[in-house]
């Protein structure tokens, strides 16, 4: 299995072994727009780590049973950059995005998970997307199971993923809807954080590990690969 670099914008990460972080930089919002690049800092929000701990440990296989739902990422084949964007409360700006997206195509990155969304579209995010899709690197974005399309998530090329609740750990579906394309588990282990954000990094671990097994491989093989993994097909159904 090939190392591969996964990009993690988020909150921070605090609490994995440094064995399997890479580089780190964190993007705070400057005055009139600017963005200022800064050494990061501890995870203060929980977010980036649950999404972190997800990414490591789904990637190898957890959901295979593996390793128990509870126990530590190891993922020596893997590597996490840590772009990080969120400060003392869960926003920020497109151009903080858009300067993390570079950075971890400086850092040679295959795949960046974002288990967020913005409402705006903005310039510089989408040609931040682009540049980073057309270098051949999987962007994965979280998108609402309903209501009005999100950023990065609604740009052509990235992943669209949400929440499903008919995933266990492990699980994906294919929804193939106008909001989503893949769900996943909606649970971040032991953790309050759910949603999402939460089944955008189980979306994102299963790619990881197809891309470690497949080097090279085009975003076709990948979405094709997803698909045949999906334990459900169509959208969630619920059930007043």
């Amino acid at each position: 299995m090939a190392s591969l670099a996964i990009g993690l914008i988020d909150s921070g990460v605090a609490g994995l072994p440094l064995t399997y972080t890479g580089a780190a930089r964190g993007f705070l919002a400057g005055p009139q727009g600017t963005v200022l690049e800064t050494e990061a800092t501890e995870d203060q929000l929980g977010h980036g780590s649950a999404m972190a701990a997800i990414l490591l440990r789904d990637a190898i296989g957890r959901a295979q049973g593996d390793t128990p739902d509870d126990s530590p990422p190891v993922a020596p084949e893997f590597s996490l950059l840590n772009a990080q964007v969120f400060a003392g409360k869960l926003s920020c700006t497109a151009a903080q995005v858009a300067a993390a997206l570079d950075w971890l195509l400086e850092q040679r990155v295959h795949l960046v998970n974002m288990s967020f969304g913005l409402r705006e579209d903005r310039p510089l995010l989408r040609q931040a997307c682009e540049r980073a899709l057309g270098e051949g690197v999987v962007l994965v974005a979280a998108t609402p199971a309903r209501g009005e399309p999100v950023f990065p998530a609604a740009y052509p090329g990235v992943i669209r993923a949400t929440g499903d609740a008919r995933c266990a750990p492990g699980d994906i579906s294919f929804l193939d809807t106008r909001q989503a394309d893949f769900g996943g588990h909606v649970r971040a282990g032991q953790t309050n954080v759910a949603g999402a954000s939460v089944g955008c990094a189980h979306v994102s671990a299963r790619a990881a590990r197809f891309l470690a097994a497949h080097p090279g491989s085009s975003p076709a093989q990948l979405r094709a690969w997803l698909v045949e993994q999906a334990s459900y097909r169509g959208p969630e159904r619920r059930v007043c």
